[in-house]
Order: C-alpha cells, then sequence, then structure tokens
C-alpha cells in the first residue's frame, strides 16, 4: 500500500469527523490528493464515507475505517515496525563491531 494511503489511514482513525480541508493540511495534501486518497480508500472497501444529510452543513462527512481497513492499517504498522527494528539491530551491531575495532587500534 502506497505511504500516502496508509498516512490517511492513520489520520482518519484518530480523526474521523475531521472536514476534508482539515485532513488535507494536517496531511500536508492538497484537497484533490485528500480526496483521491480517500475514493481509492473506499474502493478498496477499507474506508467507508457518511454524510449526515439532516445536518444543516451538507459539507460534514464522517471517514470510519472498515474492519477490512482496521486490518490492513495494523499489518502495515507491524510490517514497518519489523523494518526499524531489523535496522536498529543492524546499526547496533555495526556500532558495536566500530567501537570494537577501535578499541584494537588504540591499544
Amino acid at each position: 500500500m502506497d505511504q500516502d494511503l496508509f498516512n490517511t489511514l492513520r489520520k482518519i482513525q484518530r480523526k474521523p469527523n475531521s472536514s476534508q480541508r482539515k485532513l488535507a493540511d494536517e496531511l500536508g495534501f492538497s484537497l484533490g490528493k485528500l480526496n483521491y486518497c480517500l475514493k481509492a480508500l473506499k474502493q478498496k472497501g477499507l474506508v467507508k464515507i457518511n454524510n449526515f444529510k439532516k445536518n444543516k452543513n451538507k459539507l460534514s462527512y464522517a471517514y470510519i475505517l472498515t474492519p477490512s481497513g482496521i486490518t490492513q492499517k495494523t499489518k502495515i504498522t507491524l510490517n514497518f515496525m519489523k523494518i526499524k527494528i531489523r535496522e536498529y539491530d543492524e546499526l547496533k551491531k555495526e556500532i558495536e563491531e566500530n567501537v570494537g575495532s577501535n578499541k584494537n587500534k588504540t591499544k
């Protein structure tokens, strides 16, 4: 899944009643880009978009993650964390090796 779609999922889960303008602003997207992301997420069945027809403000929507959306977001988050942990372990090993080789040079 594209990073922009993932970031949109995360933001929607935190703030489901945000306006498109607010979501776009917080994500650093144009309204057009956010609209594209929302449509893509809806087509994938990851987000439901509800319009409050009885509301006087006809622009009021709620963006809700579907069970599939929550599952997908969780999988992506876990994969991201696995990659970061692996990178951390590799960097830690590299630093330990460099510290060890520097000690040998100073003796």
